[in-house]
């Protein structure tokens, strides 16, 4: 069964809202519930009473605009992005960014709107805010575990540092009760903190034994646990298996005792146990101090592999708070990378969603015009539309590889493969590639001078580092010109550069270009995202080459790459080194 959608239409053309009721309802792959308004007091109404997934907005209300309703709406309602799809009677480019600017989701033109594209659009929207509303649950939860680390690590006190952890895991989890216990060298463990403060005199265990036995039997077990990752145990005196990588959700048998004690005071029901392991000097195998143990007693509890993985983290971040935060430098350097990568996973998902929404439309539009009136259409005008299938087809699988290059870059797990190339006949070959795509404003200059022989470098890297300088070389001269390809060869290096005549990039942008998603402030409409540059870069240190930008507003670009001819061992380096 599908589940269905609430759905809000806010038009003023009672024919218009029919005719998107009737479209959506017969989408087969999903279920909705649809709300109308015809004018914007009326919508802005609803939306305070009714939480809706999707709101179809009309740019032309007949008490205020769209766009303005669409700020009211994020003001006074919604505390994340509303996902709407703004409607309008023309195509308005201008519109369009102004809308795309405040955060809508899509923007659809009504002339061009057929049941396909509605239901695709529709779709997409709701996917991508699933996908907003999951991102902003996973940053929620690492903001949290950043959160506790740092209040842990507030203090030098060890009581106060085991209380805070205790409580903020506690939080942190949503259990019943978290604890910690400290093993000793020749008497009983005990529980040192606990976030319930009438179980904190609670033993662990009713007699672990005592002296140079009870040392060896705590040192052996140590190791079991040690090299364990977090699980769950039975009552029953199951042995643990180290390479379990499922929690079981019951009560523990750690093998190092009988727990009588601890399941008639608790009378736990599920339970989450990690090791806290010190750095031993040096020794490869650490040293086990104690145990971090979540409970959960108010019904059964599945518990998941992130709780565990939470559970662990905190207990690392204990580990460096008792021992005085002596890794704390990498700790943050730790957090620092995780951040990184989750605002780089934040710009793919925009990057790409937003990127593919316009030319995904256009060949839904082309293709169903081309379907329902192909007889009515002349061979020119049918040949127009395949052109612009081809067109957007290509786009967005270039939009694709981008992605998946850069996601390779980001994984430091670039493939670097080189093998001998003719200079000369590789660039002539992509330099008539691109004169059958670039039109009859763009003049391809190609010019050679110097030795190209003997060099070695990798095929498809080198393939991506000339189409996406070459790309941004015809795309940000949207006046036509003059573009030139100079392939210079010395003695020990090559040196190639591609100059164009178009807008130029401002002094205060340059410096960032070679960054993922960064981009010119004076782009303006001109689509794009902010990948080529970095791609290029990437490729160039891969063959231990460098590239260098020059550039002056209105008058033009010149990127320039060097390349040794015979290249070193990769480096493997993100893009954003």
């Amino acid at each position: 069964m599908l589940d269905i959608r609430t759905l809000l239409i806010i038009d003023d053309c009672a024919a218009d809202r029919k005719i998107y009721r009737r479209y959506l309802l017969k989408d087969p792959h999903q279920s909705y519930q649809i709300l109308e308004a015809d004018c914007a007091e009326e919508g802005l109404a609803l939306c305070r009473k009714v939480r809706c997934d999707v709101i179809l907005l009309d740019f032309c209300l007949p008490d205020m605009s769209g766009l303005e309703l669409f700020d009211q709406m994020q003001q006074e309602i919604f505390k994340t992005s509303v996902s709407v799809i703004m409607l309008t009677g023309r195509g308005d480019e201008e519109v369009a960014v102004q809308v795309m600017k405040r955060g809508a989701l899509d923007y659809l033109v009504k002339q061009h709107l057929t049941q396909d594209v509605l239901q695709l659009a529709v779709r997409n929207a709701i996917k991508q805010s699933c996908l907003q509303a999951q991102l902003q649950k996973t940053q929620e939860r690492q903001r949290l575990i950043a959160t506790t680390a740092l209040r842990i690590r507030q203090s030098l006190n060890l009581e106060q540092i085991l209380n805070t952890a205790v409580a903020e895991v506690q939080e942190l989890l949503k259990c019943d009760r978290v604890m910690v216990y400290q093993f000793a060298p020749d008497t009983d463990g005990k529980i040192v903190a606990s976030s319930v403060e009438s179980y904190r005199t609670v033993a662990l265990c009713d007699r672990v034994g005592a002296g140079k036995e009870a040392g060896e039997q705590r040192k052996e077990r140590g190791k079991l646990i040690t090299h364990s990752p977090p699980c769950t145990l039975h009552p029953a005196p199951l042995p643990l298996l180290p390479n379990s990588q499922s929690p079981i959700p019951y009560i523990y048998e750690l093998g190092l005792c009988n727990c009588v004690s601890l399941k008639e005071q608790f009378n736990t029901k599920a339970n989450l146990v990690v090791p806290i392991n010190l750095s031993n000097n040096g020794n490869p195998t650490p040293k086990l101090w104690g145990l971090l143990i979540a409970h959960h007693n108010s019904g059964e509890r599945q518990w998941q592999t992130d709780d565990a993985e939470m559970l662990n983290e905190v207990s690392v971040q204990l580990a460096i708070a008792i021992q005085q935060a002596e890794l704390l430098a990498q700790t943050q350097a730790a957090l620092a990378k995780e951040k990184q990568l989750n605002v780089f996973k934040s710009q793919i998902i925009a990057t790409v969603s937003h990127e593919y929404r316009t030319p995904l439309t256009s060949i839904l539009a082309a293709a169903s015009t081309l379907v329902k009136h192909s007889q009515q259409l002349d061979e020119s005008k049918q040949e127009r539309f395949l052109g612009i299938i081809e067109q957007k087809a290509r786009y967005m699988s270039k939009l694709v590889d981008n992605m998946l290059l850069v996601n390779q870059f980001e994984l430091e797990k670039p493939k670097f493969k080189p093998i001998p190339l003719d200079l000369l006949q590789f660039f002539s070959d992509l330099i008539e590639q691109e004169r059958e795509t670039a039109g009859d404003r763009h003049e391809l200059i190609f010019q050679i001078t110097g030795n190209h022989q003997e060099f070695w470098g990798d095929r498809g890297l080198l393939q991506q580092i000339f189409i996406n300088l070459m790309s941004n070389a015809i795309k940000y001269s949207p006046n036509g010109g003059s573009v030139e390809f100079h392939l210079i060869g010395k003695e020990s290096e090559v040196i190639f550069y591609i100059k164009d005549q178009g807008i130029g990039i401002p002094v205060t942008d340059q410096e960032n270009l070679f960054q993922s998603f960064s981009r010119g402030s004076n782009v303006d409409t001109i689509p794009g995202t902010g990948l080529g540059l970095a791609i290029a870069k990437g490729c160039v240190e891969l063959h231990g080459g460098n590239i260098a930008l020059w550039s002056e507003v209105g008058k033009g670009t010149q990127v320039t790459v060097s390349l040794p001819k015979i290249c070193p061992i990769p480096q493997l380096s993100p893009l954003s080194t």
